[in-house]
């Protein structure tokens, strides 16, 4: 069993979109930061759905030739805003679909293959008309494992250890849960016989609990506030049927609405995959549970109310809740537990990128200042590529009450 994987600081070079779009340019400013591993994103300049075939050859050119100059090298490519912005892979055309996995997921495969990288991801949604329907759900998720299945078996074929999707955090965006990311993972293997893995962000347990199934007490609380006040209800009923039944049981007398308890929670029952737990909002967990089966973890500072990619600056830091020794302790953990039957193996190796996104306005020294900093905290932590998680863990900085590094 896999107890040790070696550890990498990587930077997502998103932060550089539409500013220092070269190879050359980004390459340079991360051997500046002292970064040596790059996560290239789809939106900087590499994506087959805007670019023309013969500009992306010549772009991994370009970035081998440039990596062989600055030392840097492309750990991971990932997908950008550009296909999460759609249904993509689970679109309800299938001949989009098709196109999804055989026009840019195969395609980015390739290149990742080509420069010795992993692959990460995330392209799909499922449309509300699919949620509300727990037949067409079912069906949508299983062509959503299939398609899935078949890009791992693609990415062994072309020799990538290591390609996942990112773990999300609304209903519409699968997986969200850590029992829902568990079952993609079981599924896609079962059918593969692959690896394939998950992405895990830092940030993306900040929506879980918006979706978390209410009580009677509360329901009974809401249906009195709506009465009160005629505004909206407040909490999460999951499907139309449920909510249209509250709106109704919030008009009838108290006597009457014991009885549309019943039935809203009976109609809540057909749709499991609306809720999430109260576990699934806390970070460190998904990483107990899952950080062995994440070769790669995005790195953003979060309160935990949004998941905004804020940088590792002393001022986020004072307001954040993720920090180096908790996150390393609980990827430990993941690593220690016994092998869970029907996953994929755990990883060998754990890419920790930075992904901290700048602003359209933002001025270029704050942007370059965010990450500077950044990388100066996970330094700390990470003093050097391919350390072991063991090592890391012996060589933790002095940290303070919250894990902030006092360094």
């Amino acid at each position: 069993m896999r107890t040790d994987p070696k550890l990498y600081l990587a930077v997502d070079n998103c932060f550089a979109t539409k500013r220092w779009t070269r190879p050359a340019e980004w390459m340079d400013l991360l051997r500046e930061f002292g970064v040596y591993v790059a996560e290239a994103s789809a939106d900087n300049e590499f994506d087959p759905l805007y670019m023309d075939v013969s500009y992306m050859a010549d772009w991994l050119i370009e970035a081998k030739r440039e990596g062989e100059r600055t030392g840097v090298r492309i750990g991971n490519i990932f997908s950008g805003h550009g296909t999460y912005t759609t249904l993509g892979l689970a679109h309800t055309d299938k001949r989009n679909r098709d196109r999804f996995l055989n026009e840019w997921l195969k395609p980015m495969s390739a290149f990742a293959a080509q420069a010795g990288a992993g692959l990460g991801f995330y392209c799909h949604a499922f449309p509300d008309s699919i949620l509300q329907s727990p037949q067409d759900y079912a069906e949508a998720e299983l062509d959503l494992y299939a398609r899935l299945a078949e890009l791992a078996i693609h990415c062994r074929e072309l020799g990538i250890e290591a390609s996942g999707v990112e773990q999300m955090y609304t209903p519409h965006q699968i997986p969200w849960t850590i029992e829902g990311s568990k079952k993609l993972l079981r599924e896609v293997y079962r059918r593969s016989q692959a690896p394939f893995y998950l992405t895990l962000d830092t940030g993306h347990q900040s929506g879980q609990r918006k979706f978390i199934r209410p009580g009677r007490e509360q329901m009974r609380l809401a249906a009195s506030r709506k009465t009160r006040t005629g505004g909206a209800h407040g909490i999460w009923l999951g499907p139309k049927s449920a909510d249209l039944l509250f709106q109704e049981m919030s008009a009838q007398p108290k006597s009457e609405r014991e009885r549309y308890l019943n039935l809203i929670e009976e109609e809540m029952d057909r749709y499991p995959h609306l809720f999430a737990r109260p576990t699934d909002g806390d970070t460190y967990l998904w990483l107990k549970e899952l950080g062995c089966y994440s070769p790669i973890v995005h790195l953003q500072q979060t309160n935990g109310a949004s998941s905004s990619h804020l940088p590792f600056t002393e001022e986020e830091n004072a307001k954040g809740i993720i920090f180096g020794e908790p996150l390393l302790r609980a990827i430990a953990d993941s690593y220690h537990r016994a092998e869970t039957d029907g996953m994929p193996p755990k990883c060998r190796e754990l890419y920790l990128t930075l992904e901290v996104f700048s602003g359209t306005s933002e001025i270029n020294s704050d942007i370059l200042y965010k990450i500077r900093e950044s990388v100066r905290y996970w330094r700390k932590f990470i003093p050097h590529d391919g350390i072991a998680l063991s090592d890391a863990l012996r060589n933790l900085p002095e940290v303070d009450g919250k894990g902030a590094s006092l360094g």
